[in-house]
């Protein structure tokens, strides 16, 4: 079959029909003829009413018309095939279910210059249509280029981009004002577009004033910029429609950052309108699909295993390049104290299955939604996945640039309510191969930030793999006996068992002497006593168990009796 027949019509030059056909994925449609063959050009595609074939002057030059309500058995499809090919249509679309095209049907077809295509039975009317759109889109200059080098789809490059070609704080958001993509946060932004990205969407009492006051109207009646001036705490704004022809996918909003938005700004928000299209396009028809594949992805890169491999193609991983994981993990501060998000890993297996131990709270959720977005918007490559309260950010780079990222996720993090942060940052993989020792790296720099929390409050939120390695360490170290100590019996267990049946502090005091080196004062000041009443408390814990703290052997025991004892209280 021919797929390079240059157009014999005169039809206005487009895309191709194989071209079309193939961006919009295999198994969505069956070519069951095509007379000229699948290089013909394609202008758009749109649902066809069979009453227009009785229309003296419909014309549908370059259209592919979708049969919706049409089947390829039924004796009209015939009289349909013949009015679309009089019209100059491309093809036309028809449900042919599991059977075969009717022979006459496909005879008719041969006969003509309209291709006849069949929809797969697993695909709706809706699919096809956003489908083929969104291929249709993809390959059609959009005059700009504002989203050259960007992969179809990513909203947040296209907002980083969109933002330096205007000068000021971009949001991408759909027709209900959700908010798609936001720019990179380089200031402390307005209270409007900090409620914005907090809450994903623009709050329901502003988009109730912007509907009121008309400002939808306008904004959703015309092709210009429609600007918004500055109210108050609120910076000016600029906003556009992105939009193909009657169909609008959504707006593209600049705000001022710190400086007035510049002269400029209002050329760069109509090219970067043009850019859009096929982006959210892509979105509206791939978007949800595609994200999920993505984290599956991820999921599987920081993992490992067989299909490992696989996922780092489709994440387009340099074998060759630097990538860091950084672990993020919240907590609502209002039930931080129910349950810890994850026990300590009993096997590297167990942990590298990214299990979800408890299901994040509203809060919790919240604060992932806006460090996913952040995240995502930070730089290209940079992708995510979730499991519970964390959220696992696949950086491309160094330590240095993670550590970066993990510093402006935590702030980020202190503008949402009721919610606290830790942040931490693996060691360097050298390619896609070392993700999963990077991954346990950073989920164990959070645990060491979580035992610091409850110990100092005002500890730091975030940290490099490097910076508390000695304390990860040990956390392995005791991972590992964990299993085994209850097996054991001796001093240690003996003054734990006291300490639960009977309130007492023997075991509180033994920690206390042991984290202060020795030094009687230091410690008796953590514990907001007396030294001497530390002092009489040791002396007891050897006569009534047998802890002797002056021993090597069982200082080390004791040391790590009571760290076990700590997780388990």
């Amino acid at each position: 079959m021919n797929t390079h027949e240059p157009d014999q019509d005169g039809a206005a030059a487009g895309p191709s029909l194989a071209q079309v056909l193939r961006l919009a994925g295999a198994g969505l449609l069956d070519v069951a003829a095509a007379p000229r063959g699948t290089g013909v050009p394609v202008a758009d595609v749109v649902l066809h009413d069979p009453g227009d074939a009785r229309d003296g002057a419909w014309t549908a030059p370059g259209l592919v018309l979708l049969g919706v309500g049409l089947d390829a058995g039924s004796p009209d499809a015939r009289e349909v095939l013949r009015a679309a090919d009089r019209a100059g249509a491309t093809a036309v679309v028809m449900r042919c279910g599991t059977k075969e095209v009717p022979q006459a049907l496909a005879d008719a077809a041969r006969k003509g210059r309209t291709a006849l295509l069949t929809r797969a039975p697993s695909a709706s009317w809706t699919q096809v249509h956003a489908r083929l759109r969104t291929a249709l889109l993809q390959c059609t200059p959009s005059g700009s280029d504002a989203g050259d080098g960007l992969r179809l789809g990513d909203l947040p490059g296209l907002a980083n981009t969109v933002a330096d070609l205007v000068g000021g704080a971009v949001t991408i958001e759909d027709p209900q004002s959700r908010v798609l993509a936001y720019s990179r946060v380089e200031h402390e932004p307005d209270p409007m577009r900090r409620l914005t990205i907090l809450g994903r969407q623009v709050p329901r009492w502003r988009v109730d004033e912007l509907r009121e006051s008309g400002f939808f109207r306008a904004l959703w009646s015309t092709d210009g910029v429609v600007r918004r001036p500055a109210e108050g705490p609120y910076a000016e704004r600029l906003a556009i429609a992105v939009r193909h022809g009657g169909e609008i996918f959504g707006s593209i909003w600049a705000a001022a950052d710190k400086a007035p938005l510049p002269e400029y700004a209002e050329a760069g928000l109509r090219s970067a309108a043009r850019a859009a299209v096929p982006h959210l396009a892509h979105h509206n028809a791939w978007g949800r699909r595609t994200a999920r594949r993505r984290e599956e992805a991820v999921r599987a890169v920081l993992t490992g295993g067989a299909d490992a491999e696989q996922a780092a193609r489709l994440l387009d991983l340099a074998q060759d390049q630097p990538y860091t994981v950084a672990v993020v993990e919240a907590h609502d501060t209002r039930t931080r104290d129910a349950a810890a998000p994850d026990a300590p890993a009993a096997s590297d297996a167990a942990a590298a299955a990214l299990p979800a131990a408890a299901l994040p709270a509203a809060a919790e959720q919240r604060v992932l939604d806006v460090l996913a977005l952040q995240a995502a918007s930070y730089r290209p490559g940079c992708v995510t996945a979730r499991s519970g309260r964390r959220l696992f950010v696949l950086i491309p780079g160094g330590a240095g640039t993670a550590a970066e990222r993990a510093r402006r996720l935590v702030a980020t993090a202190r503008s949402v309510p009721h919610t606290v942060v830790f942040a931490g940052v693996g060691s360097v993989a050298d390619g896609p191969a070392g993700l999963p020792a990077s991954r346990e790296t950073a989920a164990l720099v959070v645990r060491v930030l979580r035992e610091r929390a409850e110990d100092v409050p005002s500890a730091p939120a975030w940290a490099v793999y490097d910076d508390v390695a000695p304390m990860a360490g040990l956390l392995r170290v005791l991972d590992h006996v964990e299993p085994l100590w209850p097996e054991l019996r001796g001093p240690v267990h003996a003054m734990v068992a006291h300490d639960r049946a009977h309130g007492s502090a023997y075991g509180e005091s033994a920690a206390a002497y042991l984290r202060a080196f020795g030094d009687t004062t230091a410690a008796a000041a953590r514990l907001n006593i007396h030294p001497n009443t530390l002092r009489y408390r040791l002396r007891r814990a050897r006569e009534l168990f047998g802890v002797d703290l002056t021993d090597p052997d069982g200082r080390l025991l004791a040391d790590i009796g009571l760290r076990l004892a700590r997780r388990t209280a």
